[in-house]
């Protein structure tokens, strides 16, 4: 059994441990590969220089991802992620440190679910918060662990 995250160890205002993220250009063409999403501003440095891009830049998708696996890696095999979502407010680029961060906002049980959201985001190597979001996941709880 993994470690397991229970609800009564989350706190508001806690921090979940930041994910630090090192894209480079091969990463964005595997990634399109893999997602379909083949336009050119992705992977083309020239159509996006055209476009009025500082160069290619990151999938949205992809910034989503990363902010989901934060979530996932920090609430481990026995949490559940029930909603995500973030808003593309800036573009990232390959070479840049980007590093997901994301804090508790609030904790409640609800229908004997216990639930936590969340803040989340992605910043930039010069503390811009590119992406930010919020995700809601359901923990086990010590009362009743792991639905026993």
């Amino acid at each position: 059994m993994g470690k397991v995250l229970y609800w009564e160890d989350v706190s508001e205002g806690q921090e979940i441990p930041p994910l630090v993220k090192h894209p480079t250009t091969q990463q964005l063409v595997k990634y399109a590969g893999a997602s379909g999403d083949f336009y050119q501003i992705h992977y083309d440095k020239d159509f996006a220089l055209a476009n009025g891009l500082p160069g290619v830049i990151i999938h949205g998708a992809l910034k989503n991802a990363w902010l989901g696996q934060l979530i996932t890696d920090w609430i481990g095999e026995y949490g559940t992620l029930k909603k995500l979502s973030c808003q593309y407010r800036g573009m990232d680029v390959p070479g840049d440190t980007l590093t997901a961060k994301g804090r508790v906002t609030r904790k409640y049980v609800q229908d004997g679910q216990h639930f936590v959201e969340c803040e989340i985001w992605i910043e930039n190597s010069k503390g811009e918060r590119t992406t930010p979001g919020s995700a809601t996941v359901i923990l086990p709880s010590r009362a009743n662990p792991l639905g026993a």
